[in-house]
Protein backbone atom coordinates (compact mmCIF):
# COMPACT_ATOMS: atom_id res chain seq x y z
CA UNK A 1 0.00 0.00 0.00
CA UNK A 2 1.11 3.68 -0.32
CA UNK A 3 0.31 7.16 0.77
CA UNK A 4 0.85 10.27 -1.03
CA UNK A 5 0.25 13.99 0.27
CA UNK A 6 -2.82 14.78 -2.29
CA UNK A 7 -2.30 18.13 -3.78
CA UNK A 8 -5.41 20.43 -3.79
CA UNK A 9 -6.87 21.57 -6.56
CA UNK A 10 -5.13 24.67 -6.97
CA UNK A 11 -2.11 22.79 -6.54
CA UNK A 12 -3.24 20.62 -9.76
CA UNK A 13 -4.74 23.08 -12.06
CA UNK A 14 -1.17 25.08 -11.16
CA UNK A 15 0.89 22.18 -12.38
CA UNK A 16 -1.28 21.40 -15.91
CA UNK A 17 -0.70 25.32 -16.09
CA UNK A 18 3.07 25.50 -15.97
CA UNK A 19 2.99 22.83 -18.39
CA UNK A 20 1.33 25.02 -20.88
CA UNK A 21 4.57 25.87 -22.65
CA UNK A 22 6.10 22.80 -22.98
CA UNK A 23 2.51 20.80 -24.35
CA UNK A 24 1.71 23.49 -26.56
CA UNK A 25 5.56 23.15 -28.02
CA UNK A 26 4.68 19.90 -28.91
CA UNK A 27 1.65 19.98 -30.44
CA UNK A 28 2.57 20.30 -34.13
CA UNK A 29 4.85 17.16 -33.57
CA UNK A 30 2.42 15.18 -32.10
CA UNK A 31 -0.55 16.18 -34.99
CA UNK A 32 2.08 15.01 -37.60
CA UNK A 33 3.46 12.08 -35.61
CA UNK A 34 -0.10 10.88 -34.82
CA UNK A 35 0.44 10.21 -31.38
CA UNK A 36 1.34 12.18 -28.06
CA UNK A 37 4.77 13.47 -27.51
CA UNK A 38 6.75 11.30 -25.24
CA UNK A 39 7.80 14.36 -23.58
CA UNK A 40 4.45 15.73 -23.03
CA UNK A 41 3.49 11.76 -21.73
CA UNK A 42 6.33 12.58 -19.05
CA UNK A 43 5.60 15.77 -18.34
CA UNK A 44 1.76 15.10 -17.16
CA UNK A 45 2.87 11.70 -15.07
CA UNK A 46 5.40 14.30 -13.44
CA UNK A 47 2.30 17.01 -12.33
CA UNK A 48 0.39 13.78 -10.97
CA UNK A 49 -2.20 13.94 -13.87
CA UNK A 50 -2.44 10.18 -14.17
CA UNK A 51 -3.04 10.00 -10.79
CA UNK A 52 -5.88 11.85 -10.50
CA UNK A 53 -8.66 9.18 -10.61
CA UNK A 54 -6.09 6.80 -8.64
CA UNK A 55 -7.63 5.17 -5.60
CA UNK A 56 -5.81 6.80 -2.45
CA UNK A 57 -4.41 3.44 -1.00
CA UNK A 58 -2.42 3.25 -4.52
CA UNK A 59 -0.84 7.09 -4.12
CA UNK A 60 -3.75 8.19 -6.13
CA UNK A 61 -5.50 11.74 -5.54
CA UNK A 62 -9.16 10.77 -5.95
CA UNK A 63 -9.75 13.68 -7.32
CA UNK A 64 -13.52 15.06 -7.73
CA UNK A 65 -14.79 15.83 -11.31
CA UNK A 66 -14.64 20.01 -10.64
CA UNK A 67 -10.90 19.22 -10.31
CA UNK A 68 -10.79 17.29 -13.54
CA UNK A 69 -12.41 19.96 -15.49
CA UNK A 70 -10.29 22.72 -14.55
CA UNK A 71 -6.58 20.70 -14.88
CA UNK A 72 -8.44 19.43 -18.16
CA UNK A 73 -9.07 22.93 -19.69
CA UNK A 74 -5.44 24.06 -18.36
CA UNK A 75 -3.77 20.81 -20.85
CA UNK A 76 -6.81 21.37 -23.37
CA UNK A 77 -5.62 25.43 -23.54
CA UNK A 78 -1.79 24.02 -24.48
CA UNK A 79 -3.19 21.23 -26.77
CA UNK A 80 -6.27 19.90 -27.80
CA UNK A 81 -4.94 16.46 -28.72
CA UNK A 82 -2.90 16.27 -25.15
CA UNK A 83 -6.26 17.79 -23.03
CA UNK A 84 -8.63 14.79 -24.73
CA UNK A 85 -6.07 11.47 -24.17
CA UNK A 86 -5.08 12.86 -20.31
CA UNK A 87 -8.93 12.83 -19.91
CA UNK A 88 -9.85 9.83 -21.97
CA UNK A 89 -6.88 8.25 -19.40
CA UNK A 90 -9.20 9.27 -16.06
CA UNK A 91 -12.24 7.56 -17.30
CA UNK A 92 -11.29 3.96 -17.70
CA UNK A 93 -8.84 4.43 -14.70
CA UNK A 94 -11.89 5.10 -12.74
CA UNK A 95 -13.46 1.98 -14.38
CA UNK A 96 -10.21 -0.14 -12.91
CA UNK A 97 -11.66 1.08 -9.21
CA UNK A 98 -14.60 -0.74 -9.70
CA UNK A 99 -13.15 -4.36 -10.20
CA UNK A 100 -12.04 -6.65 -7.17
CA UNK A 101 -9.25 -5.37 -4.77
CA UNK A 102 -6.74 -7.81 -5.87
CA UNK A 103 -7.19 -6.79 -9.11
CA UNK A 104 -6.82 -3.02 -8.58
CA UNK A 105 -3.54 -4.61 -6.83
CA UNK A 106 -2.17 -5.73 -9.86
CA UNK A 107 -3.33 -3.00 -11.98
CA UNK A 108 -1.96 -0.09 -9.81
CA UNK A 109 0.88 -1.79 -9.08
CA UNK A 110 2.85 0.20 -12.24
CA UNK A 111 3.44 3.60 -11.21
CA UNK A 112 1.28 6.91 -12.90
CA UNK A 113 -0.46 3.71 -14.65
CA UNK A 114 -2.47 4.68 -18.06
CA UNK A 115 -5.25 2.52 -18.87
CA UNK A 116 -7.65 3.21 -22.12
CA UNK A 117 -10.81 2.33 -23.15
CA UNK A 118 -13.76 2.33 -24.90
CA UNK A 119 -17.86 1.95 -24.10
CA UNK A 120 -18.45 0.43 -27.27
CA UNK A 121 -19.63 -3.39 -27.34
CA UNK A 122 -17.53 -4.12 -30.36
CA UNK A 123 -16.37 -7.70 -29.92
CA UNK A 124 -17.96 -11.14 -28.71
CA UNK A 125 -17.21 -13.07 -25.18
CA UNK A 126 -17.71 -16.55 -25.08
CA UNK A 127 -17.42 -18.84 -22.02
CA UNK A 128 -13.94 -20.65 -21.31
CA UNK A 129 -12.54 -22.46 -18.30
CA UNK A 130 -11.97 -19.73 -15.51
CA UNK A 131 -12.82 -16.64 -17.56
CA UNK A 132 -14.04 -15.86 -21.23
CA UNK A 133 -12.12 -15.68 -24.70
CA UNK A 134 -12.59 -12.22 -26.44
CA UNK A 135 -12.58 -11.56 -30.22
CA UNK A 136 -13.32 -8.25 -31.68
CA UNK A 137 -11.66 -5.26 -32.61
CA UNK A 138 -12.35 -1.21 -30.77
CA UNK A 139 -11.97 1.71 -32.77
CA UNK A 140 -10.84 5.09 -31.47
CA UNK A 141 -8.64 4.03 -28.80
CA UNK A 142 -7.21 7.59 -27.32
CA UNK A 143 -4.17 6.72 -25.44
CA UNK A 144 -3.83 3.02 -26.54
CA UNK A 145 -0.37 4.31 -27.71
CA UNK A 146 0.98 4.91 -24.28
CA UNK A 147 -1.46 2.92 -22.25
CA UNK A 148 -0.56 0.17 -19.73
CA UNK A 149 -4.45 -1.31 -19.58
CA UNK A 150 -7.82 -1.43 -21.49
CA UNK A 151 -10.87 -1.77 -20.19
CA UNK A 152 -12.71 -3.37 -23.65
CA UNK A 153 -16.50 -3.57 -23.96
CA UNK A 154 -17.99 -7.34 -25.03
CA UNK A 155 -21.06 -8.83 -26.06
CA UNK A 156 -21.11 -12.17 -23.64
CA UNK A 157 -22.35 -15.58 -25.92
CA UNK A 158 -23.51 -18.13 -23.80
CA UNK A 159 -26.06 -21.00 -24.69
CA UNK A 160 -29.54 -20.77 -23.61
CA UNK A 161 -29.20 -17.14 -21.89
CA UNK A 162 -29.64 -13.37 -23.41
CA UNK A 163 -26.09 -11.89 -24.66
CA UNK A 164 -25.11 -9.41 -22.03
CA UNK A 165 -22.39 -6.53 -22.39
CA UNK A 166 -19.52 -6.98 -20.30
CA UNK A 167 -16.46 -4.59 -19.64
CA UNK A 168 -12.78 -6.51 -18.90
CA UNK A 169 -9.58 -5.33 -18.09
CA UNK A 170 -6.76 -6.68 -20.48
CA UNK A 171 -3.00 -5.71 -20.36
CA UNK A 172 -2.49 -4.06 -23.91
CA UNK A 173 0.16 -7.07 -24.56
CA UNK A 174 -2.90 -8.92 -25.13
CA UNK A 175 -3.84 -7.12 -27.40
CA UNK A 176 -2.69 -6.05 -31.12
CA UNK A 177 -2.33 -2.62 -32.48
CA UNK A 178 -3.89 -1.42 -36.05
CA UNK A 179 -2.26 1.72 -37.08
CA UNK A 180 -5.95 3.03 -38.35
CA UNK A 181 -5.22 6.46 -37.11
CA UNK A 182 -5.14 9.26 -39.97
CA UNK A 183 -7.60 11.52 -39.57
CA UNK A 184 -8.49 15.54 -40.08
CA UNK A 185 -8.48 16.08 -36.02
CA UNK A 186 -7.29 15.35 -33.26
CA UNK A 187 -4.25 13.40 -34.69
CA UNK A 188 -1.97 13.51 -31.93
CA UNK A 189 -4.63 11.60 -29.67
CA UNK A 190 -3.46 8.47 -31.41
CA UNK A 191 -6.52 6.84 -31.47
CA UNK A 192 -5.90 3.46 -32.76
CA UNK A 193 -7.79 0.30 -33.14
CA UNK A 194 -7.21 -1.98 -30.94
CA UNK A 195 -7.67 -6.15 -32.11
CA UNK A 196 -8.42 -9.21 -29.31
CA UNK A 197 -7.48 -12.56 -31.02
CA UNK A 198 -8.37 -15.34 -28.96
CA UNK A 199 -7.65 -13.00 -25.76
CA UNK A 200 -8.10 -15.04 -22.36
CA UNK A 201 -9.56 -13.24 -19.84
CA UNK A 202 -9.65 -14.47 -15.80
CA UNK A 203 -13.44 -14.27 -14.68
CA UNK A 204 -12.07 -11.78 -11.89
CA UNK A 205 -11.36 -8.80 -14.61
CA UNK A 206 -14.58 -9.09 -15.59
CA UNK A 207 -17.77 -6.94 -14.43
CA UNK A 208 -21.55 -6.91 -16.26
CA UNK A 209 -21.80 -3.38 -17.83
CA UNK A 210 -25.08 -2.85 -16.98
CA UNK A 211 -24.54 -2.76 -13.74
CA UNK A 212 -21.70 0.02 -13.64
CA UNK A 213 -23.93 2.05 -15.79
CA UNK A 214 -26.65 1.93 -13.02
CA UNK A 215 -24.40 3.18 -10.94
CA UNK A 216 -24.71 -0.05 -8.32
CA UNK A 217 -20.65 0.04 -7.55
CA UNK A 218 -18.68 -2.70 -8.68
CA UNK A 219 -17.04 -5.63 -6.87
CA UNK A 220 -14.49 -3.55 -5.11
CA UNK A 221 -14.90 -3.55 -1.07
CA UNK A 222 -11.77 -1.06 -0.75
CA UNK A 223 -13.10 1.71 -2.91
CA UNK A 224 -17.26 0.94 -1.90
CA UNK A 225 -16.98 3.88 1.06
CA UNK A 226 -15.49 6.61 -1.73
CA UNK A 227 -17.04 9.28 -2.98
CA UNK A 228 -15.55 9.14 -6.57
CA UNK A 229 -17.42 6.15 -6.88
CA UNK A 230 -20.73 6.38 -6.16
CA UNK A 231 -21.90 7.89 -9.25
CA UNK A 232 -23.47 6.01 -12.61
CA UNK A 233 -20.97 5.51 -15.24
CA UNK A 234 -22.31 8.08 -18.13
CA UNK A 235 -22.09 11.25 -15.32
CA UNK A 236 -18.85 10.26 -14.45
CA UNK A 237 -17.40 10.27 -18.15
CA UNK A 238 -19.83 13.24 -19.18
CA UNK A 239 -17.92 14.92 -16.42
CA UNK A 240 -14.08 13.88 -17.18
CA UNK A 241 -14.73 14.62 -20.76
CA UNK A 242 -15.59 18.50 -21.13
CA UNK A 243 -12.53 20.17 -19.65
CA UNK A 244 -10.67 19.80 -22.57
CA UNK A 245 -12.96 20.91 -24.78
CA UNK A 246 -13.27 24.34 -22.93
CA UNK A 247 -9.63 24.59 -23.21
CA UNK A 248 -9.62 24.43 -26.50
CA UNK A 249 -12.02 27.03 -26.85
CA UNK A 250 -9.80 29.16 -24.62
CA UNK A 251 -6.67 28.05 -26.80
CA UNK A 252 -8.50 29.71 -29.89
CA UNK A 253 -9.32 32.83 -28.11
CA UNK A 254 -5.29 32.90 -27.13
CA UNK A 255 -4.08 32.44 -30.73
CA UNK A 256 -6.38 34.87 -31.66
CA UNK A 257 -5.64 37.67 -29.51
CA UNK A 258 -1.96 37.07 -30.07
CA UNK A 259 -2.20 37.53 -34.03
CA UNK A 260 -4.66 40.48 -33.68
CA UNK A 261 -1.88 43.36 -32.84
CA UNK A 262 0.02 42.83 -36.56
CA UNK A 263 -3.34 42.00 -38.08
CA UNK A 264 -4.85 44.24 -40.62
CA UNK A 265 -7.97 43.34 -42.55
CA UNK A 266 -6.90 43.25 -46.24
CA UNK A 267 -8.54 45.29 -49.54
CA UNK A 268 -10.20 47.56 -46.13
CA UNK A 269 -8.54 50.84 -44.78
CA UNK A 270 -8.65 49.73 -41.33
CA UNK A 271 -4.89 49.57 -40.53
CA UNK A 272 -5.48 46.68 -37.51
CA UNK A 273 -8.15 44.31 -37.52
CA UNK A 274 -8.33 45.36 -33.40
CA UNK A 275 -9.80 48.60 -34.68
CA UNK A 276 -12.68 46.94 -36.65
CA UNK A 277 -16.53 46.70 -34.93
CA UNK A 278 -16.90 43.78 -36.04
CA UNK A 279 -14.07 41.99 -34.63
CA UNK A 280 -15.29 43.34 -30.99
CA UNK A 281 -18.76 41.65 -31.55
CA UNK A 282 -16.42 38.44 -32.60
CA UNK A 283 -14.63 38.39 -30.32
CA UNK A 284 -17.22 39.19 -27.41
CA UNK A 285 -19.68 36.74 -28.74
CA UNK A 286 -17.35 33.78 -28.42
CA UNK A 287 -15.99 34.80 -25.18
CA UNK A 288 -19.25 34.83 -24.28
CA UNK A 289 -19.94 31.23 -25.37
CA UNK A 290 -16.51 29.97 -23.83
CA UNK A 291 -18.34 31.62 -20.39
CA UNK A 292 -21.53 29.81 -20.79
CA UNK A 293 -19.15 26.80 -22.04
CA UNK A 294 -18.19 26.76 -18.65
CA UNK A 295 -21.05 27.35 -16.59
CA UNK A 296 -22.18 23.92 -18.23
CA UNK A 297 -18.77 22.63 -17.60
CA UNK A 298 -18.99 23.35 -13.57
CA UNK A 299 -22.52 22.84 -13.51
CA UNK A 300 -22.11 19.36 -14.65
CA UNK A 301 -19.35 18.60 -12.11
CA UNK A 302 -20.86 20.03 -9.35
CA UNK A 303 -24.16 17.74 -9.98
CA UNK A 304 -21.28 14.60 -9.74
CA UNK A 305 -19.43 15.91 -7.26
CA UNK A 306 -22.13 16.81 -4.81
CA UNK A 307 -24.65 13.63 -5.47
CA UNK A 308 -21.47 11.73 -5.27
CA UNK A 309 -20.25 13.46 -1.54
CA UNK A 310 -24.22 13.04 -0.73
CA UNK A 311 -24.40 9.66 -1.84
CA UNK A 312 -28.19 10.31 -2.89
CA UNK A 313 -29.56 8.38 -5.39
CA UNK A 314 -29.84 9.89 -9.30
CA UNK A 315 -32.88 10.95 -11.07
CA UNK A 316 -33.51 9.73 -14.62
CA UNK A 317 -33.83 13.81 -15.14
CA UNK A 318 -30.12 14.52 -13.67
CA UNK A 319 -29.03 11.60 -15.45
CA UNK A 320 -30.29 12.89 -18.82
CA UNK A 321 -29.26 16.43 -17.76
CA UNK A 322 -25.48 15.55 -17.30
CA UNK A 323 -25.29 14.35 -20.71
CA UNK A 324 -27.06 18.09 -22.44
CA UNK A 325 -24.75 19.75 -19.95
CA UNK A 326 -21.83 17.47 -21.86
CA UNK A 327 -23.21 18.49 -25.30
CA UNK A 328 -23.86 22.13 -24.38
CA UNK A 329 -20.17 22.51 -23.94
CA UNK A 330 -19.35 21.42 -26.97
CA UNK A 331 -21.46 23.15 -28.87
CA UNK A 332 -20.90 26.56 -27.47
CA UNK A 333 -17.06 25.73 -27.36
CA UNK A 334 -17.13 24.65 -31.16
CA UNK A 335 -19.42 27.78 -31.69
CA UNK A 336 -16.61 30.34 -29.97
CA UNK A 337 -13.60 28.51 -32.15
CA UNK A 338 -15.84 28.86 -35.16
CA UNK A 339 -16.26 32.83 -34.62
CA UNK A 340 -12.62 33.08 -33.87
CA UNK A 341 -11.33 30.63 -36.97
CA UNK A 342 -13.60 32.35 -39.61
CA UNK A 343 -12.06 35.69 -38.34
CA UNK A 344 -8.73 34.66 -38.63
CA UNK A 345 -8.22 35.43 -42.19
CA UNK A 346 -6.72 33.64 -45.09
CA UNK A 347 -3.74 33.32 -43.07
CA UNK A 348 -4.64 31.41 -40.83
CA UNK A 349 -4.71 28.03 -43.12
CA UNK A 350 -1.14 27.68 -42.93
CA UNK A 351 -0.16 24.53 -40.89
CA UNK A 352 1.96 26.77 -38.48
CA UNK A 353 -1.11 28.97 -37.36
CA UNK A 354 -2.50 27.15 -34.15
CA UNK A 355 -5.55 27.94 -34.87
CA UNK A 356 -6.57 25.96 -37.87
CA UNK A 357 -5.62 22.30 -35.90
CA UNK A 358 -7.58 23.93 -32.70
CA UNK A 359 -10.66 24.07 -34.92
CA UNK A 360 -10.43 20.68 -37.03
CA UNK A 361 -9.40 19.28 -32.97
CA UNK A 362 -13.05 20.60 -31.88
CA UNK A 363 -15.02 19.51 -34.85
CA UNK A 364 -13.34 15.95 -34.28
CA UNK A 365 -14.84 16.19 -30.92
CA UNK A 366 -18.46 17.57 -31.98
CA UNK A 367 -18.60 14.09 -33.66
CA UNK A 368 -18.03 11.78 -30.91
CA UNK A 369 -21.42 9.55 -30.97
CA UNK A 370 -21.64 10.14 -27.04
CA UNK A 371 -21.10 14.28 -27.09
CA UNK A 372 -22.86 15.17 -29.98
CA UNK A 373 -24.78 18.27 -28.90
CA UNK A 374 -28.16 17.35 -31.08
CA UNK A 375 -28.00 14.19 -29.32
CA UNK A 376 -27.72 14.48 -26.31
CA UNK A 377 -30.40 18.03 -25.98
CA UNK A 378 -32.98 15.24 -27.98
CA UNK A 379 -31.99 12.97 -24.99
CA UNK A 380 -32.73 15.58 -22.12
CA UNK A 381 -35.67 16.61 -24.44
CA UNK A 382 -37.21 13.58 -24.23
CA UNK A 383 -36.57 12.76 -21.00
CA UNK A 384 -38.31 16.19 -19.92
CA UNK A 385 -41.72 15.35 -21.67
CA UNK A 386 -41.90 12.53 -19.96
CA UNK A 387 -40.68 9.72 -22.13
CA UNK A 388 -38.32 6.78 -21.71
CA UNK A 389 -34.55 7.62 -22.71
CA UNK A 390 -34.15 5.60 -26.04
CA UNK A 391 -30.91 4.36 -25.05
CA UNK A 392 -28.95 2.73 -22.18
CA UNK A 393 -25.89 5.40 -22.00
CA UNK A 394 -27.51 7.85 -19.56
Amino acid sequence: MTTTDVPTREQLVRRASELVPQLRENAAWSEQNRRIHDDSIDALADAGVFRMRVPARFGGYEADTRTLVDVAAEIGRADGSTGWTASVYWIPTWMAGLFPDHVQDEVFSTPDVRICGTLSPSAMASPAEGGLVVNGKWGFISGALHAHWQVVVAVRIEPDSEPMPVMALVPLSDLRIADDWDTSGLRGTGSVSTVADDVFVPADRVLPLGVVMQGRGGASQANAGSAIHRAPLLPVASASSVGAVLGMARAARDAFLERLPERKITYTDYASQAEAPLTHHQVANATLKIDQAQFHAHRLADLVDSKSAQDTPWTLEERARARADMGAVIQLAKEAVDILASASGGSSVYSGVAIQRIARDIQAVSLHALMHPDTNTELYGRVLCGLEPNTLYV
